[in-house]
């Protein structure tokens, strides 16, 4: 069985919800708002733009990442509005979840014209 599979499905539902109002084209910000209304009507908890300080020689340093979504604490969210999903989104989304340890994770690229096939889950 997937680790958090049924807050997953919940995830890409919503996401669906969002790409068959919008379509492709938009500013990932746009996504990004229309999700979190979603969530919202759907009762989905999550944090939006998650301060992701670093951790150097026991120090934290604020570096400026952000995590786009956290769902329930359990799943991290990074979206994209691009052409395609490459090695760098999917470096950038395990690093975030190995240091977060948070297990879970997707990358929703909404530059695509049917969403399914703009998301990658990954698992730690």
């Amino acid at each position: 069985m997937l680790l958090e599979k049924e807050l997953t499905d919940k995830i890409i539902r919503a996401g669906i919800e969002v790409h068959k109002a919008l379509g492709p084209g938009l500013l990932e910000s746009a996504y990004e708002k229309c999700l979190m209304k979603e969530f919202e009507l759907s009762q989905i908890p999550f944090r939006s733009q998650v301060d992701f300080p670093l951790e150097y020689k026991g120090i934290k340093v604020d570096a400026g990442y952000r995590i786009d979504l956290v769902v329930d604490e359990k799943v991290i969210i990074e979206l994209k509005a691009v052409e395609s999903i490459i090695p760098v989104h999917e470096a950038q989304l395990l690093t975030y979840m190995k240091l977060t340890g948070i297990r879970v994770g997707m990358i929703m690229n909404f530059h695509v014209p049917v969403l399914k096939d703009g998301i990658k889950r990954m698992v730690l």
